[in-house]
């Protein structure tokens, strides 16, 4: 098990994480292994469907043989049970919508790091005084950039994250670092089909587009 400092250092050295769930198994494993192919180290599969389990463990066990520098969360975690459900199939680090102080306490017994999902500067300084280092900014496409901006000062112990329809686009994700994110998450955004794809399972355009993301993060 990955300490907390280890898993904030990796998330800082491969700042995108894309944010998943399907139902199918083999096609969750081959959208992880294409955006690995891309580049991506880090990935938060999400606790949305009711495979959810079952999908993570598929992914934990397809990773051990054949990801080995990935690191792999679970997200929408909302209560210790489920991080605790998640930690011991070996979720590398856990992601809430919510504060929920009870799943700091649970997971920081464990060093393993908790990313809580904040929307105001109240629920950010709970977060902090429960130990979280890293926050959610969720919805990021809501909140926006200059809302990190000033919100920084007054937080500069911790780091930020913005999830939450954020576009691919340099000039997007340029104004989140600028102002300070030290990660982005990215949803559907991400895993939209190009129009018109005629091979809906050959994902050489998500190596692609994960490429392209990393590439326009060169100069960050």
């Amino acid at each position: 098990m990955n300490s907390i400092t280890t898993i904030l250092n990796h998330i800082q050295n491969y700042p995108i994480i894309p944010v998943y769930y399907n139902d199918d198994a083999n096609k969750c494993i081959s959208i992880v292994q294409a955006c690995y192919e891309g580049g991506i180290r880090t990935f938060e599969f999400t606790n949305r469907g009711k495979k959810a389990l079952d999908n993570f463990k598929a992914l934990v066990d397809y990773r051990d043989k054949h990801l080995p520098e990935l690191y792999l969360g679970i997200g929408t975690i909302k209560t210790p049970e489920e991080a605790q459900e998640y930690i011991q199939l070996g979720a590398d680090f856990i992601v809430s919508p919510v504060v929920n102080p009870a799943i700091a306490e649970f997971t920081l017994k464990k060093d393993i790091l908790w990313i809580p999902g904040c929307m105001t500067p109240t629920e950010i300084s709970i977060a902090e005084n429960a130990g979280a280092p890293l926050i959610k900014l969720f919805p990021g496409s809501i909140i926006g950039p200059d809302f990190l901006k000033n919100i920084k000062p007054l937080f500069p112990s911790l780091l930020f994250m913005p999830t939450g329809g954020i576009g691919l686009e340099k000039e997007s994700l340029d104004a989140w670092f600028s102002k300070g994110a030290v990660a982005i998450g990215l949803g559907s955004n991400l895993f939209q089909a190009p129009s018109g794809s005629s091979t809906p399972d050959n994902y050489e355009w998500l190596v692609k587009r994960c490429q392209e993301v990393f590439s326009s993060l060169d100069d960050k």
